[in-house]
Parts: structure tokens; C-alpha cells; sequence
């Protein structure tokens, strides 16, 4: 990554400024027709108390776990699954508390931790716990996270008796203070970084590659505090975005290529916030500004808001998978609405890959509101066949005599009344293993379903994402073993078809290279230069024994002969 000149900031931080908002394979059926309208034109665009000297061995919580609490999520459990959101406020006496409530906004990003950390006479506290936001806060919890500024945290994570010391914020002490950190992406140098610091008598508290960033600033030299950051985040390679607090200061970070969203917002009493979506200042009553820019850090404290560039502007390069997948419909990411996008994506599809029937149904939720573009585009009604039950709980006792398909029955029931002799399109985002794509398939037959027509509102996925998003190995992914009709013969349904890359690229417009298609594609804007890259999630050891090779269940190999960025990403 490029470095920066830290004496060269010295005299650029004495007073507030802002930085100028940044501009904005298969082919699997007909060629793509050319849209009237431009996406541009299609989419609204909105503008603890710490004293130990080793700066890491002292990360607190008053945490509270169950760690043989058994987590089984029917939901998606074959969709990928994005690593974490995050919330910062600065200047509002209610700070933990709205903190609370945005992180419930943010909680599709993570459901199986949650953590705040707030400052009150210049001493940090942080409470960390696993489980939902509403599982791990209480009035009696918040009440002990007084002060006007605050950050939070929801992660995903797989299961294991070592998550609870992976939850974050994250806080540490070092020489000047004390700070804490919540990030949302991946590093792809995150073993070589460990090595090294290790090497140099750093000692880890957990397996995550935020403690990196943690140690990188202790070990910084640069003053004042920010620059510490800067010097941290110019090693470190993949997606970040970061919040980070001290006894004084609130800092967000985007790192240069932009690939996980961060956006800025105000509360009428002046607060300062930062999420992940939109949707969570929306919930608090704050006010969208702008979007934290790639490569951008900006420092909030008493004398305002300072906007400084942490390395050479690079091409954007956002996560499609945000508008496909990840993100809430009513949230504004990447300076697009998310509705909006999908609700394209569906009439695109129906544009490209039509086929005769008599009803549109989604998978809920997240392929509503694709299947509601698709339903308009192609002239046939969208109706409700399969209802997603929203009360199943987080464990639930299976009966002992087995029932094909249990889990996703559980989930979604098909409506007889709506299938029983019909032609029917389901419309979802994205297929990965194909295991749920089957036994819905299966589903909506046993209902009655005269045919059933699968339709992806996303192009096939092909390769392991390695900025912040827990996809399957590549070996695992279907669309990369198999054909288009291969995966039909798979999940059993009548056709299958996938939005074609190039369509999408074509509907993006001018907006098509600021995003990142890597897992379509196989083309990585940043190519891990690691043999294994570090995936979402905890590990089964927390690293303090052993080599980090030797840390099971951990790693994703790289390709690397993939990801070279000749051509389009």
C-alpha cells in the first residue's frame, strides 16, 4: 500500500477541513438489451479503565456468555454472510443508549454478538456479550455506559468456545490512553502482520485481525493520536472500516478502495454518527450527510470535524453484494438506494431471462423486492408463496423420527392457495451451496407447483470473497463446479437462469467500476499475496498455542492465479 508522509500532516490538522466527496462471464441467455435509462438516472443518489503497560493484554468487558449455547440459523444458512456493522457516536449525553438502538437497526449484519464501549471521565468502559442486541443490553447495562460518546458492534462469526474474546469493540491501553476499535471487512495480510509483531514480543488476546490494527497503533511513534492511525491503517491490506474511540476523539476510517460502506450523519442537537447503513441514523433520528470517503479519516472532538486523506485515492471498488444481499432495503449504500438497486436487478432479469407463467413469488426476505421489479417488468402478479415465520427461536428441539427438510420448513411455509396448479417464477438474490435452493424447489412442488422457475437476481457466484464477507471456499461454491443446467438438474427445478454479469455492469452505467465483482469474476482488486487468507469469523483455538497454521478451520486458500487486475474487476 502506499505510505504517507506523516510530518506533512502536522501542519494540516490544526483547523477543521472537509475533503470533496469522490465521484461516483458468463453469458448465460439472449444478449443483453440496452436500457432507456441510465442506472445514474434509475437510482436517487444522496450526495475501562486501562493502566497495564502491555498495551493489548488488557482488553476489558464486563462480558457475559453462554458458550454451550447452541446456535442454529435456518434462515439463511446458505447465503453468505457479511462479517459485522458498526456504530460510532460523539456528543450526545444519550450516546450508549441511541448506540443500543442503532446497532438493533444494524442487526441483520450479525446476530451472534454485540458490544458497546463508552467514555465517561476519560475512562472507557465496555460492555461485550454473545447473542442478539436486545440479549446482551439491559436498562441496568446501559446505565453503566454513561457519556456523551459511544461506539458498538454486531458481528457474525461461527460458533466456538473462544467467540466471546472475538466480540467486540475491542479496547486497549497504551502509553498516552486508552482506545477502542470496531471494524467491519477482512485483511488479506493478516497473518504476516501477526508474525511480524509477534516476532517483535506482541502477545494476542484473540484471533481476530482487528487486534493487529490494536498493536500497530501501540507501537506507532507518530503523534498526535490520529497519525497513529493513519501509520497503522497505511500496512494494513483488504477492507476496513473502522471506528474508533478515545478519552476525547471519535475517528472513522474507510480504507482506500472503499469495499465496505461507512456513512456520516447528524443528530438536531449537533451529535455526530457514523454506521454502516443508513438505516441505523434513520432509527435515531439522525441526519444522512455523506459517505465516509475511501482512504478517508475523519476526526471528531470538541474543536469539530477534521477530514484527512490516509493514502492516494484509489479506484472504488464497493461490494456489489451490499445491493444484492446484505444491506436493508431502506438504506442508502454507496450513495444509491438499496430498493431501488434491487428493484432493477428484478426487472432486468425478467428482461433477460423471461419465461411463461402465472405468479412471481420471492425466497423472504431478501429477494422481495427483486421479485417485485421482475413481477412489474413482466406483466405477472406478485404474490405472497412462501411465508418466512419470524418467531423461531435461536435453538428449537427437532423431533426424533426424521423430517426431510425440517429446518427450512421451519422457516417457510408455501401457500397452497397461491402455488396449487401454477406456473411459478421464484425469484431469489444469489445460490452458494444450492442445499436450500433444492429443498425450497422441492417445497413449492409438494405444494402443488405445476412448474417452478428459478430466477437469481445476481450472476453466479465463482470465488471466495476475502474483504469482509464469509463466503464458502471456491470448492465449495456450486457455480463453480457446475454448469447453469447442472445446478437446475441439482436443486430439481423446471428452468434456472442467473442475471448475466455484463448486464449488470451494463445497468450500472458509469457507476460499473467504482464496484467490486471479485466473486463473480475471480478478479481481486487487492490479490492476497498469503498462501491462506484469514475468513470472517473465530477460530477453534484463540492462537495463544501453537503456530497461527496451525489454528483449524480458520483459512481460505487463495488463488493465485486468479485476482489478476488485467481487465475488468
Amino acid at each position: 500500500m502506499a505510505t504517507i508522509n506523516i510530518t506533512s500532516f502536522q501542519s494540516s490538522i490544526e483547523k477543521p477541513h472537509l475533503l470533496s466527496p469522490f465521484p461516483y462471464q458468463n453469458p448465460l441467455f439472449s444478449t443483453p438489451k440496452t436500457l432507456q435509462k441510465p442506472f445514474s438516472e434509475l437510482l436517487h443518489k444522496t450526495p475501562l479503565q486501562l493502566s497495564a503497560k502491555n498495551p493489548i493484554s488488557d482488553i476489558i468487558s464486563s462480558s457475559e456468555s453462554n458458550p454451550n449455547h447452541p446456535f442454529i440459523d435456518y434462515d439463511d444458512d446458505d447465503k453468505p454472510r457479511e462479517e459485522c456493522g458498526v456504530v460510532g457516536i460523539y456528543g450526545d449525553p444519550e450516546a450508549s443508549r441511541l448506540c443500543y438502538l442503532a446497532l438493533h437497526a444494524l442487526q441483520h449484519r450479525g446476530q451472534e454478538g454485540a458490544g458497546i464501549v463508552a467514555v465517561h471521565n476519560n475512562l472507557l468502559q465496555s460492555i461485550t456479550g454473545v447473542g442478539l442486541v436486545s440479549e446482551v443490553f439491559s436498562e441496568s447495562k446501559l446505565d453503566q455506559l454513561p457519556g456523551d460518546s459511544a461506539i458498538g458492534h454486531v458481528r457474525y462469526s461461527t460458533a466456538g468456545s473462544s467467540m466471546l474474546k472475538n466480540v467486540q469493540p475491542f479496547v486497549a491501553g497504551y502509553r498516552f490512553g486508552s482506545v477502542g476499535v470496531a471494524h467491519n471487512g477482512n485483511l488479506v495480510n493478516y497473518s504476516s502482520l501477526r508474525a511480524m509483531l509477534e516476532d517483535n514480543g506482541s502477545i494476542f488476546n484473540t484471533s481476530s485481525d482487528t487486534e493487529v490494527v490494536l498493536h500497530l497503533i501501540a507501537i506507532s511513534k507518530a503523534r498526535p493520536f490520529f497519525l497513529r492511525i493513519v501509520n497503522a491503517c497505511e500496512q494494513l491490506e483488504g477492507a476496513y472500516s473502522m471506528v474508533f474511540l478515545t478519552e476525547d476523539k471519535l475517528v472513522a476510517v474507510r480504507d482506500p478502495y472503499g469495499f465496505r460502506p461507512l456513512v456520516m450523519g447528524r443528530r438536531s442537537n449537533g451529535a455526530i454518527v457514523f454506521a454502516s447503513e443508513t438505516c441505523a441514523l434513520d432509527l435515531i433520528e439522525a441526519t444522512y450527510e455523506r459517505e465516509v470517503n475511501p482512504g478517508e479519516v475523519l476526526v471528531v472532538d470538541k474543536d469539530g470535524i477534521r477530514s484527512l486523506c490516509l493514502m492516494p485515492h484509489r479506484e472504488q471498488k464497493a461490494c456489489i453484494f451490499e445491493h444484492i444481499y446484505f444491506a436493508l432495503p431502506n438504506s442508502v449504500v454507496f450513495g444509491k438506494s438499496v430498493y431501488e438497486s434491487r428493484h432493477a436487478f428484478g426487472e432486468l432479469l425478467a428482461t433477460e431471462t423471461p419465461v411463461d407463467c402465472d405468479v412471481v413469488i420471492a425466497v423472504p426476505d431478501s429477494g422481495v423486492v427483486a421479485a417485485l421489479g421482475y413481477a412489474a417488468k413482466a406483466g405477472v402478479p406478485f404474490q405472497q408463496g412462501l411465508i418466512r415465520s419470524h418467531y423461531v427461536g435461536r435453538t428449537f428441539i427437532e423431533p426424533s423420527q426424521k423430517i426431510r427438510d425440517f429446518g427450512v420448513k421451519l422457516k417457510l411455509a408455501p401457500v397452497r392457495a397461491v402455488l396449487e396448479g401454477k406456473r411459478v417464477v421464484v425469484v431469489d438474490d444469489s445460490i452458494v451451496r444450492g442445499t436450500t435452493s433444492s429443498k425450497i424447489v422441492r417445497l413449492l412442488k409438494e405444494a402443488g407447483a405445476k412448474e417452478v422457475h428459478m430466477r437469481i437476481a445476481s450472476p453466479p457466484i465463482i470465488g471466495s470473497c476475502y474483504y469482509g464477507v464469509d463466503t464458502p471456499s471456491s470448492e465449495e461454491l456450486i457455480s463453480n463446479r457446475m454448469s447453469v443446467e447442472e445446478i437446475r438438474e441439482f436443486i430439481g427445478s423446471d428452468s434456472l437462469a442467473f442475471l448475466p454479469l455484463e448486464s449488470l455492469r451494463k445497468l450500472l452505467g458509469r457507476d460499473s467500476p467504482d464496484f467490486c465483482y471479485a466473486c463473480f469474476s475471480g478478479k481481486y482488486p487487492v490479490l492476497p499475496t498469503e498462501v491462506k487468507v484469514k475468513r470472517v469469523g473465530d477460530f477453534l483455538d484463540d492462537g495463544l498455542s501453537g503456530s497461527i497454521e496451525s489454528i483449524d478451520g480458520g483459512w481460505v486458500q487463495t488463488h493465485q492465479t486468479a485476482g489478476k487486475v488485467n481487465g475488468p474487476i
